[in-house]
């Protein structure tokens, strides 16, 4: 039987999407998995896979097209099937029971029993290309709050990123699947909306089992109330320590050094906004003194210190943090990266005196900025272009040398690190390297990253220089073949035409994978960057 494949919503704000390309045509054999189209969202474009086999026999959006979510996309049967019962009904948004959630954020799904009417089962969305389970950071709502249409039901912590999560539905929130700190895989029963006083007896049961999910759902006998309470006044939340907040209003606030126990939330059940943490006034708010840490008294303030015997005393204290989804999938890539790919490293010592004269001109140019981090990003992207063995990577039946050059920039953020990529960095000028990873970091830091902005590097330079660490060695990021380590620059004696001179030096280590990279191929790449950065004119002809 044919399938109908409509537009999916591939981000929580989607509305439309646009087919960027096609990679199937009318009559190829699609098996599950497959790549069907490349479809450009409002924030990144993502590559739209197959979850049903068969023979495409009709494209509804031509490339260059745009549509709303749940516009016939294509249809997938067998070959020579007649579909045109199918196409005869493109308007309607129905999508056959055999396509496996085609929209990966909120779907009312049919399970094998029928859901009551106006009852909505809300599954676990797919937030980003790479998720594939997330995290209930906060919820918003509680069993028995009324939800409209587009408000925020609770905030999803991704492998990427903590995203709010809106409601498409209107109704009453009658039960909750994934309490606050649990994961579970995409799909999984969320929630539950409908009307007031419906009975959802077995809804949930029913739909795990019928549906794609088969993730343990909490009964709604089970108490939800220490997650799901409504957000209590600002003085409340100081004294239980949870505090409500949207994620931008969270990164403010640190970035402003603003403890958010003190600001007063204007939004929905006395949620923390951007505006609020714009707004706040310290002036305007007493500080409040804890019971449990009185302030001293004169007295006690001038009296002098009693010396008692030393006692040892304490105890044994130790927390346990959740694994963010951020961390689980830094610590699967590079424990695979350490552990298939057979990593050596070369280090050498480069002379910066030249280059700090060099940035010191260039910075002179008006609303121009460059880095010493930049002046490496563009060296390196030199140098690849010169040793394009480098700038490979390494397939099982093949080794890909690649002839374009797409430089990722590792940034720490506050849960792991990030690497955004600069894309044909060998044809950007320096100023142009400086402004792009400065708009990078600020996205990299306020979680704005899209999936778009992180994919397809060749090559990866990692910078701890501005900690003072002088030299280290990174875990190669797969699937580039190897990776720069930037130490700091270091003034310390040096011999130049055999007299002892104060110099300023600066370490570099390149790990490579030696399955693609050989020891003479990655010390002459490293000769190639050295003379790059000493004579820092060569990267401006």
């Amino acid at each position: 039987m044919a399938t109908k494949i409509t537009m999916p919503r591939l981000s929580d704000t989607m509305t439309e999407g646009t087919v960027a390309t096609w990679l199937k045509k009318v009559g190829d054999k699609v098996s599950e998995g497959d790549i069907l189209a490349e479809i450009e969202t409002d924030k990144a474009t993502m590559e739209f896979e197959a979850f049903t086999a068969g023979t495409l026999l009709h494209i509804g959006i031509n490339e260059g097209e745009t549509a709303p979510v749940d516009s016939l996309l294509a249809i997938i049967g067998k070959e020579g099937e007649d579909i045109s019962g199918l196409l005869s009904g493109d308007n309607a948004p129905a999508v056959v029971a055999e396509t496996k959630a085609e929209t990966p954020t909120q779907a009312e799904t049919q399970p094998t029993t029928t859901l009551p009417k106006g009852v909505t089962v809300v599954t676990m969305p797919r937030l980003s290309d790479t998720m594939t389970e997330g995290t209930v950071a906060t919820w918003l709502k509680k069993v028995g709050d009324n939800v409209k249409e587009g408000d925020i039901l609770a905030e999803i912590e991704t492998d990427k990123a903590t995203m709010e999560f809106e409601s498409f539905n209107a109704g009453t929130l009658l039960f909750i699947g994934i309490q606050e700190g649990q994961s579970a895989p995409v799909d999984s029963v969320l929630a539950i909306i409908g009307p007031a006083g419906t009975d959802i007896t077995g809804v949930a049961e029913n739909f795990t089992k019928g549906g794609s999910s088969a993730a343990p759902v909490v009964t709604e006998a089970t108490p939800a109330s220490a997650p799901a309470t409504a957000t209590p006044p600002v003085s409340e939340t100081t004294t239980s320590g949870r505090i409500f907040a949207s994620p931008l209003a969270k990164q403010i606030a640190k970035d402003k050094g603003i403890n958010l126990a003190h600001v007063k939330g204007t939004g929905e059940n006395g949620r923390i906004t951007k505006s609020d943490v714009e707004n706040f006034n310290p002036s305007a708010t007493s500080m409040p003194v804890s019971a449990s840490a009185p302030a001293a008294s004169a007295s006690e303030t001038v009296s002098a210190p009693v010396v008692k015997p030393f006692v040892p005393a304490g105890e044994k204290f130790s927390e346990e943090i959740k694994n963010s989804q951020m961390r689980k999938t830094i610590a699967r890539r590079l424990a695979e990266s350490k552990f298939t790919a057979p990593h050596y490293y070369l280090t050498i010592e480069v002379s910066m005196d030249e280059a700090m004269k060099s940035r010191a001109v260039i910075n002179t140019v008006p609303d121009t900025k460059v880095s010493f981090n930049d002046m490496v990003v563009k060296a390196c992207a030199m140098a690849l272009k010169k040793h394009p063995q480098v700038n490979s990577q390494w397939r099982e039946d093949a080794m890909i040398i690649n002839h374009h050059v797409n430089i990722g920039v590792a940034v720490a953020v506050e849960d792991g690190l990030v690497v955004p990529v600069l894309n044909f960095t060998d044809q950007m000028s320096l100023s142009q390297i400086g402004a792009a990873v400065k708009d990078l970091a600020g996205k990299a830091k306020n979680k704005k990253l899209t999936p778009a902005e992180m994919e397809g590097s060749t090559f990866t330079v990692s910078n701890l220089g501005m900690f003072g660490i002088q030299s280290f060695t990174s875990i190669i990021n797969q699937p580039n073949s190897a990776i720069l380590s930037v130490g700091a620059i270091e003034e310390k004696p040096v011999v130049k035409n055999g007299q002892i001179v104060v110099g300023n030096t600066m370490t570099l280590t390149l790990a490579c994978d030696h399955r693609t990279v050989d020891g003479a191929t990655g010390a002459q790449f490293l000769q190639t960057l050295r003379i790059y950065l000493e004579n820092p004119v060569t990267m401006l002809a």
